[in-house]
């Protein structure tokens, strides 16, 4: 079978890009077709996705591609569009940072007790979950039009093709799947008043999503028949599903906006110690479960980035590198962080109240927030082998942080473990390889990774010791 190439539709809560796989038996290569911006928009209303800009920065994307054999989707989790019943979308897309949720989680647990709702469906707690903004919009004029409910990368597939389904690894953070019949947890829903029949049919990773329509095909300029398969449409699914390991003993970190830390197993972990750790329990290929703990990410840094003007990261980095370590820290869970604004301050007042030293510098402010970022990751893959009784000898770090050398060194020195970086786009390349198993040029997980080892450019950084300093610093964050 000769060479195909695939367009992946990858979007992130920065950006949005359209990548080029091309793909044989022994050949992975990705480039970049088109690089878009991804800015939400303050209304009177509250903070908002410009969807349309994103539909238009994909055509434009299909349009540089060119000729593709098929075409993939993915992004962020949790938010949706409302369809009304003749299929129009019913205003742009709540964006998951918005305050309209602050306090639902309470009123849900009065009826479903958060024990009880982890017992059902493993979902870690986050104020954002779609299940929280559903309950957040009933009520409102425009739940009350709302016929469909599509997830981010669902909308845009059903722009492109017309045809309408719910990507199952994107479901999973609902909270509304149950992760052990990989289904609708039926009871949740009925319990909560939540219509299921809002949700189009589940597809699977490599199902077909359609083709694309004649008027897409006339906008990019391509010629049809051109499939839309369903791949990981939630970018961490896609992501983990490029982790270039080998075997099962290893960790994962998916960078970016978000660091998403932790493991890959057969199946999930319901405890209620679990819970209390606030892991999660989403859904990834093959029957696989990503256990893993949400940290905010990279997030911290671009916000202060932007709050100082964009300078050069570069620079920072390496003015940050000569910082002090673990003079400083903050819970980078912490959802005092979870809004946009005044970053920098924030981190300061966090130090100040905490009573350890107030970064000032940009550079103290950035080897503050690495750190951080760099022990909430050994926590978390810590916890999670304890948690899951599943042992790694190697972390792999992939996404936008692999380009942040620092941070990987840190990881590294935190987790006492070696870090492999690599790769960076690993979210668009996982959405490339379903496709290209969707057309049977490669087969199972491990024969993914394979080829990505084979193909990939990879970073190893080892621990340089000193375990005890993370330690003392855990400990000096938990006593306050």
């Amino acid at each position: 079978m000769g060479l195909k190439s695939y367009a992946a539709v990858d979007l992130g809560a920065s950006s949005g890009r359209v990548m080029v796989g091309r793909v044989d038996p022994d050949r992975l290569e990705l480039t970049e077709a088109h690089r878009f911006p991804n800015r939400p928009v303050r209304t009177p209303e509250g903070l908002r996705w410009d969807v349309l800009a994103l539909y238009a920065g994909v055509l434009d994307g299909l349009r540089a591609a060119g000729q593709v054999d098929s075409v993939g989707v993915d992004s962020w989790a949790v938010d949706h569009g409302l369809l009304d019943a003749d299929g129009a979308l019913l205003g742009n897309p709540v964006h998951y940072r918005d305050a309209r949720t602050e306090g639902v989680a309470r009123k849900v647990w009065a009826t479903l007790p958060p024990e009880e709702l982890y017992a059902a469906t493993g979902l870690q707690y986050a104020p954002f979950n779609t299940l929280y903004q559903l309950v957040a919009a009933s009520g409102t004029a425009q739940f009350a039009q709302a016929r469909r409910l599509l997830l981010i990368p669902d909308l845009l597939t059903y722009w492109l093709t017309g045809e309408q389904g719910t990507e199952l690894t994107n479901a999973s953070t609902t909270q509304l799947i149950d992760p052990r019949t990989r289904d609708w947890s039926y009871e949740v829903a009925d319990r909560l008043g939540i219509d299921l029949a809002l949700f189009a049919p589940l597809r699977r990773p490599g199902d077909p999503a359609g083709v694309l329509t004649p008027r897409v095909l006339e906008e990019t300029g391509l010629a049809g028949p051109v499939r839309v398969t369903a791949v990981g449409s939630h970018d961490t699914a896609s992501a983990v599903a490029a982790v270039p390991a080998s075997g099962e003993r290893f960790a994962y970190i998916c960078t970016g906006t978000w660091s998403l830390a932790g493991l890959e197993l057969t199946a999930p972990v319901l405890t209620e110690e679990s819970r209390a750790a606030n892991f999660t329990n989403e859904l990834g290929l093959d029957g696989t479960v990503r256990y893993l703990r949400n940290i905010m990410g990279l997030w911290l840094l671009q916000e202060c980035v932007r709050a100082w003007g964009e300078p050069d990261l570069g620079g920072l980095l390496l003015a940050a590198a000569r910082v002090p370590a673990l003079r400083s820290v903050v819970d980078a869970g912490d959802a005092a962080f979870l809004a946009p604004g005044r970053m920098p301050e924030r981190i300061a007042e966090a130090c100040r109240a905490s009573g350890q030293p107030v970064p000032a510098s940009p550079a103290e402010v950035t080897r503050c927030i690495l750190d951080s970022l760099a022990l909430a990751h050994r926590r978390a893959v810590e916890d999670a082998q304890r948690l899951a009784g599943h042992p790694v000898d190697v972390v792999h770090v992939v996404g936008g942080g692999t380009r942040n050398a620092l941070l990987c060194q840190l990881t590294a020195d935190a987790c006492g473990l070696p870090v492999v970086a690599g790769p960076t786009e690993a979210a668009a390349l996982g959405n490339v390889l379903v496709q290209a198993r969707a057309h049977g040029l490669v087969g199972d997980l491990a024969q993914m990774r394979r080829l990505l080892v084979r193909t990939q450019s990879l970073t190893r950084y080892e621990p340089r010791g000193g375990t005890e300093r993370w330690r003392a610093a855990e400990t000096r964050l938990a006593d306050r």
